[in-house]
């Protein structure tokens, strides 16, 4: 299934991606019609309450994209104001998961390929109250100083767990997404100076949608998981586009590290919970820090690409969906 949060006619709530990806269907429209109220505004307090609504949500989706009905009830994707699947996540957290990105980074910096990265994954907290989805991003002045996207992809834990070991972990994964996790740069390099951080370089905002997509619908795009490792792996194509102009390509497959063996290491030695939100970290080539490192490496004298106001960054992933946002000054 594809959830998908929206707004149309001043009612926010959850809905279905019909089958062809040009329409929506509201739960909470169908619960009307066949008198069974379904109450949840968001995913995670659907996610949360589930068990009890789990069935008839899969009984209207069976009607809906196997059988034609409630078609009279869609409304048009094109039309109604999507928002992130996730209003305000239990937890966020982001990983450093490929390492493309990481080897890129510190050559960018004069710096060798950290042994440990092969040894455990890591991962930061970010802000769960600065979560927005498609739309314009509104950031403040010492934000557009070298200010970057990045190209991610999320999942949500679907119940709660302690230890989870690795090999049992992707049962706890409600589903994926797509993650922009916006970085003031200028202000990221003062912080990690202090080993602490990155705090202001990134709570500002953290951008998930357009849908959430369950654990089935990626079965054509599993592969092997790299040698050595545990988990799911999905042979899933992204691009990062800057102003209708495609910049950045990757696969979810390249993760060094499966989300699988992150939870093991984010669940160690606490309780996980339904509704968190756990980022894989970025693509390889998929932020422009990486990009203006590469044609640096190339080119001493190329000038460095940063975000301004009025650019438009598109993030696209295969059953993803095109995640789309605007900055805007604040």
């Amino acid at each position: 299934m594809k959830f998908v949060r929206f707004v149309w006619q001043n009612e926010e709530g959850v809905g279905l991606l019909g089958p062809t990806g040009e329409f929506v269907l509201s739960l909470s429209a169908v619960g009307r019609v066949v008198g069974r109220n379904f109450p949840f505004r968001d995913m995670e307090t659907y996610i949360q309450n589930r068990l009890c609504y789990e069935a008839w949500v899969e009984w209207v989706y069976n009607r809906y994209h196997l059988r034609g009905d409630f078609e009279e009830l869609q409304v048009p994707y094109a039309v109604v104001r999507v928002l992130s699947p996730i209003r305000r996540p239990v937890s966020l957290r982001d990983g450093y998961a490929f390492r493309q990105h990481v080897e890129a980074a510190r050559r960018n910096r004069g710096l060798p390929m950290i042994p440990e990265f092969d040894q455990f994954p890591v991962f930061y907290f970010s802000n769960p109250l600065a979560i927005t989805g498609p739309g314009p991003i509104y950031v403040e002045p010492r934000h557009l100083e070298k200010l970057d996207f990045e190209l991610e992809v999320a999942i949500v834990l679907g119940k709660s767990g302690r230890n989870i070991p690795a090999h049992q972990a992707d049962s706890y994964i409600f589903g994926y997404m797509l993650m922009n996790d916006w970085s003031a740069r200028a202000l990221q390099m003062e912080e990690m100076k202090l080993n602490l951080g990155p705090a202001k370089g990134k709570d500002f905002a953290t951008s998930l949608g357009p849908w959430l997509v369950t654990p089935d619908e990626l079965e054509p795009y599993k592969v092997s998981s790299p040698p050595g490792h545990v988990g799911n792996a999905y042979k899933i194509a992204l691009q990062a586009e800057l102003n209708n102009k495609p910049i950045s390509y990757g696969y979810l497959s390249d993760m060094s590290w499966t989300f699988a063996e992150i939870i093991e290491r984010v669940s160690y030695g606490v309780e996980v919970l339904p509704g968190e939100v756990i980022g894989s970290g970025t693509v390889g080539t998929g932020c422009l820090l990486e990009i203006n490192g590469r044609q640096k490496q190339e080119n001493p004298e190329a000038p460095e690409t940063w975000l301004a106001v009025g650019d438009e960054v598109l993030l696209i992933g295969q059953e993803l969906g095109a995640l789309v946002n605007k900055i805007e000054s604040a």
